[in-house]
């Protein structure tokens, strides 16, 4: 669906955020304002929030032309998060703050608060938790104890048998969607048309979220709470605990490696809400509001990485909040822990698109969704 710019609106025409808070942080320049995300129409202009939770595009040709999702455009682009368009151009107006690190008990008596405050804010109407069986997850799950839980993966999955264990732990409702290669084969192309995203990675990562939003949608739900951020806010990534000595992280500090996974946030989240949406549920994720994502980042290093474990802090604001066991639990991304990475190999070389071949996923998933490959240079 696309919308026509009216230089006349006084509302805010966008995702979850109240039009007086999204006003006062365009006056204010306040990037962390008090929402979980915004994108949308203000006053005329378009405006999307400094961690891009909520997607927004563009006409390339026609600025006057947006949407929130890709259909409806035909040469869309991604309003840059942080940024605004409006008679005058596009800029950017918001940027994370980069703030040093708080001592630690205080640090750590706001994120407590905070995450505790943000998980039990959730409206459990229509809701259904995606759960891994992980901390992350594991939070949302506890702000919403009458929701049910909702896992994917192959049989045999590490994902699986981990959320099994954390919704008994939990005394919790938990529903299992087990795939198929048919179910992939199905979702790859709805996926790629959904998210404008084809390679491997980015295919892998949606699939789950968009199997599980799929179940919990034909099971009557509306809305999906999600984990998000978590990782990337709380210091979940190897690349985190030893930045100097791994290429992946140009920092060589913890923090300053936390930030750098946190700016990747823009780019995973726009995946995962359209891949969510196109499922038919729309995403709740209480782990990136304003107030978890201020006092994330004004943790020290230490309460992010501290001797080989990571999410230190989030671990110990789930502290009564989630049982021992899980609470401390560690788990896989969710590709690997569903086994869709695996499997979607096992499909392609099945397919005749061996491993010897460059980019052999990425040649299979163009195949399925009938399109001509296009190597990495021509993506």
């Amino acid at each position: 669906m696309t919308r026509e710019r009216d230089p006349g609106t006084t509302s805010l025409d966008g995702d979850l955020a109240d039009p007086t808070l999204v006003r006062d942080a365009l006056a204010d320049g306040d990037p962390l304002p008090g929402t979980g995300g915004f994108a949308g129409l203000a006053d005329g202009t378009l405006v999307r929030d400094v961690l891009g939770r909520r997607p927004l595009f563009v006409e390339r040709d026609d600025p006057d032309r947006w949407s929130r999702s890709l259909a409806g455009l035909e040469r869309p682009r991604s309003l840059p998060a942080g940024s605004i368009l409006d008679i005058e151009g596009e800029r950017r107006v918001w940027s994370l703050p980069d703030p040093e690190a708080s001592a630690a008990d205080p640090a750590l008596e706001a994120v407590t608060e905070a995450v505790e405050r943000s998980v039990r804010a959730v409206d459990s109407d229509g809701l259904a938790v995606a759960f891994s069986g992980g901390v992350d997850s594991a939070l949302v799950a506890a702000g919403v104890t009458e929701a049910p839980l909702y896992v994917a993966g192959f049989e045999g999955a590490h994902d699986v048998a981990a959320a099994r264990a954390a919704a008994e732990a939990m005394d919790r409702d938990l529903r299992e969607v087990t795939l198929s290669h048919a179910d992939l084969e199905r979702a790859v192309p709805e996926i790629v048309a959904a998210t404008g995203r084809r390679n491997p990675m980015d295919v892998a990562i949606a699939l789950p979220l968009y199997l599980v939003g799929e179940r919990a949608a034909d099971d009557g739900h509306d809305r999906l709470a999600v984990g998000q951020g978590a990782d990337e806010l709380f210091g979940g990534y190897a690349k985190v605990v030893d930045p100097a000595d791994d290429h992946r992280v140009d920092a060589d500090t913890v923090r300053g490696a936390r930030r750098e996974t946190v700016l990747s946030l823009p780019d995973q989240l726009e995946r995962d809400v359209l891949a969510l949406r196109a499922a038919g549920v729309e995403p709740v994720a209480p782990l990136l509001h304003d107030r978890v994502v201020s006092a994330a980042l004004a943790l020290p290093g230490s309460l992010l990485v501290a001797d080989g474990e990571r999410k230190v802090a989030l671990r110990a604001a789930a502290e009564g909040l989630v049982p021992d066991r899980v609470r401390s639990a560690e788990k896989k991304a969710v590709q690997y822990g569903t086994y869709v990475s695996r499997e979607l190999d096992r499909l392609a070389r099945q397919a005749g698109f061996k491993r010897r071949m460059d980019d052999h996923v990425g040649r299979y998933i163009a195949d399925l969704c009938g399109d001509a490959y296009r190597s990495r240079d021509e993506r």
